[in-house]
């Protein structure tokens, strides 16, 4: 069997160590700062969990040391450590990062690299980039291509109509940075929280704006072949205009700290939860004005015995299809391995990847 190790023991870490330690196909280990959250997150497969310090470089490198592959499910800053000691230990390594400046330090570790580098594998970069690069593809002239993603409650019961689903630190992060996009056919930055836009989707309405980091590569990708290209998260209506002024006009944002510390006392976290994927191309196809969309919502369910919810099934299920389309072949074998090396098919056809069905 494989060897894999999974850094971050949390919501996340726990479920991708859950789907690859009972697959009967790798051997699981997952490391965590906590002690107890790396054994928790282990029990349930039977795996091992032991305590790492993310940011102690040595301890990394002695957990990554042996493993055919390393997996990071932790915050995003620890992870160009962690990238540079799978290098160090000649492992394949992949990750879930939405930061845009933390992918462009793996990108430059996975240079001449004899092992492959595969950051954004998750949810948003990830899975929609799968499925955008998939839907462009039969354009001959490609005008328009949006992506939306939500994860998001089920029964909001709150003025910002949100429960925290995910990383905190992360949704601050992508609501704060400058966002990448093709506007008239260049490469630009734009600012997070701009150009709200109304959806509806299975008859229930929504807003999107502009987030940071969603995109991954595929901006440099579809550079020269596509006129228009953006990346926006989904909430329920009026959410974009509190956090407004929360980060702007109060300037929350200029203390990221105490903003966590605000939100996590605030708003309550969820079980109960959707991811609503959003993804359109239009553009010339036969000959004709096209518009082609793909659009899904993910519901939380019970798989294994175990409660997952709908952030959980998404994110965990993009790493796992890529470990496994990775052990089999169907990705490139070294250096960087973009998610448009990744096709659609490929992807739902695997035994995790089916998920997302």
């Amino acid at each position: 069997m494989k060897k894999v190790v999974i850094l971050g023991g949390g919501k996340i870490g726990r479920m991708v160590g859950f789907l690859l330690g009972t697959c009967g196909d790798y051997e699981v280990r997952i490391g965590d700062l906590h002690l107890d959250t790396a054994q928790a997150a282990a029990t349930i497969f039977g795996g091992t969990g032991v305590s790492v310090d993310l940011s102690n470089a040595a301890q990394v490198e002695a957990f990554v040391n042996d493993a055919w592959a390393v997996v990071s499910c932790a915050p995003f800053h620890c992870n160009e450590l962690i990238a540079k000691s799978a290098r160090i230990a000649g492992a394949h390594y992949f990750d879930l990062t939405e930061d845009v400046g933390v992918t462009r330090s793996v990108i430059a570790l996975a240079k001449g690299a004899k092992t492959a580098f595969l950051p954004q594998c998750g949810l948003a970069p990830g899975f929609i980039t799968i499925a955008a690069n998939a839907l462009a593809k039969p354009f001959a002239e490609i005008d328009s291509l949006r992506l939306r993603v939500g994860a998001l409650p089920r029964t909001p019961s709150n003025r910002l109509g949100y429960n925290l689903t995910w990383s905190t630190e992360g949704v601050i992060n992508e609501y704060i940075n400058d966002c990448d996009a093709v506007r008239d056919g260049a490469l630009v930055r734009v600012p997070a929280l701009e150009n709200l836009e109304r959806l509806i989707i299975d008859g229930i309405e929504f807003e999107a704006f502009n987030t940071s980091g969603g995109l991954g590569t595929l901006a440099e990708s579809l550079n020269g072949r596509v006129r228009n290209l953006d990346y926006k998260t989904i909430r329920f209506p009026g959410h974009c205009d509190l956090v407004k002024f929360l980060f702007q006009e109060l300037r929350m944002s200029e203390d990221r700290a105490a903003l966590r510390t605000m939100l996590e006392r605030a708003i309550p976290s969820t079980t109960d939860d959707q991811v609503v994927i959003f993804v359109s191309a239009s553009g010339m196809l036969d000959g004709r004005l096209t518009e082609r969309v793909y659009a899904k919502r993910v519901l939380s369910q019970t798989i294994g015995g175990h409660h997952w919810t709908a952030i959980q099934i998404t994110t965990a299920a993009g790493i796992t299809a890529l470990v496994d389309l990775f052990a089999e072949g169907k990705t490139p074998r070294a250096g960087l391995v973009r998610m448009e090396d990744v096709t659609l098919e490929d992807f739902i056809a695997n035994r995790f990847g089916r998920l997302y069905s």
